[in-house]
């Protein structure tokens, strides 16, 4: 059984979605799409591992508090590679 990460929608409107995201060990999103760019701000520091749609897989090391920026268009599933809880903030740009 495949333990899913938990979203906590935070804010939505017309302009912005604001999601909490918490992963157990092991958890992922899922195969997903991003329609819209997105900046995603680590809440602990640590890693996930991210599946690829051509099956490649890379570990990205995160740093609490240390944001990145995504283009719409990024298709993947994301996993916490840690043994602790895992959480970030995505903020999304409609």
């Amino acid at each position: 059984m495949t333990l899913q990460a938990q979203p906590s929608l935070q804010v939505e409107n017309a302009r912005t979605r604001v999601t909490e995201w918490r992963f157990a060990p092991g958890a992922e999103t899922g195969w997903h799409r991003h329609e819209y760019d997105y900046v995603v701000v680590p809440m602990l520091s640590g890693s996930l591992r991210i599946e690829q749609p051509d099956g490649s897989e890379t570990i990205s090391p995160l740093e609490a508090g240390r944001s990145y920026f995504r283009p719409a268009g990024v298709e993947h599933n994301v996993i916490n590679a840690n043994d602790f809880e895992f959480a970030f903030v995505e903020i999304e740009f409609k």
